[in-house]
């Protein structure tokens, strides 16, 4: 299964090959380089926070990656490899939903019980600033995010729930990116969202939407929650009580880089 589009930074043209994992975890390979075995994605190969995550994989890196990942883990894959002809993964409508439907048409193989996460017997809590994330020990996955901005249109927000395949594909995939336009100048100069357009991001203009409708009156929230559970993708999704507080892709990352440390 292929999908091309544009790269949310690089505004570039991106291909991904989705292809079935021949081992447990999340592989990148590269198009060009058929015969290089794909790599093995863990929250070590973390490069890069801003507005997105991107890894460093040898002498190339890969950016954008958590769309991508939320949707595998949020379906309940466990292991996939990821062919690439660029360093940025497609953004195409800036939800998961295009890529739960491009593994619903790839489709999915039961490879019987898979090893869990240890479970985790310690609350973790890492804090920047005036935003946190925490993991407290829980029987089941349940996932909390909540949001504060000062633009009306978004305001406080929060969302929880207990991550199923289900409860993922119809509350949390089809949750969309969103920006804020009187940014749009500052982050073009810096060579970020150069790919970035109405069509695959909400963009907010203080008290009011400029590519309205909504797919969700808490879509925002939503969304957070997506990049939480694609960042924690990179080393798998606990057993846990999650919650971020005006979370980020550095949080988040960090987060799974202390869950992987206790796996090891």
């Amino acid at each position: 299964m292929e999908r091309r589009g544009i790269g949310l930074h690089s505004g570039e043209k991106c291909t991904l090959r989705l292809q079935p994992g021949a081992a447990a975890g999340f592989r990148v390979g590269w198009i060009d380089r058929p015969n290089d075995p794909p790599q093995l994605l863990d929250p070590s190969l973390v490069q890069d926070t801003r507005l997105c995550t991107a890894l460093r994989l040898g002498d190339r890196k890969v950016a954008t990656v958590e769309h991508l990942l939320a949707a595998l883990a949020g379906t309940g894959i466990t292991q996939a490899e990821l062919w690439l002809d660029s360093e940025e993964v497609p953004l195409l409508d800036g939800s998961a939903l295009p890529w739960v439907e491009a593994i619903a048409e790839a489709g999915m193989e039961d490879l019987g019980p898979r090893q869990p996460l240890p479970p985790l017997l310690q609350p973790i809590t890492l804090q920047q600033g005036n935003s946190f994330v925490a993991a407290l020990p829980s029987t089941e996955l349940l996932l909390t995010a909540a949001i504060e901005f000062p633009q009306a249109a978004i305001g406080r927000q929060l969302f929880s729930l207990a991550l199923t395949p289900e409860a993922f594909v119809t509350q949390i995939a089809p949750a969309r990116t969103f920006g804020f336009r009187d940014q749009v100048d500052k982050l073009l100069a810096a060579g970020l969202i150069k790919g970035g357009a109405l069509d695959n991001a909400l963009v907010c203009d203080g008290e009011n939407w400029l590519n309205p409708p909504l797919r969700f009156i808490d879509e925002p929230v939503r969304h957070k929650l997506l990049d939480l559970i694609g960042d924690l993708a990179l080393v798998g999704l606990p057993q846990a009580q999650v919650m971020a507080f005006r979370g980020s892709h550095f949080l988040h990352t960090q987060l799974a880089a202390a869950l992987h440390q206790k796996q090891t």
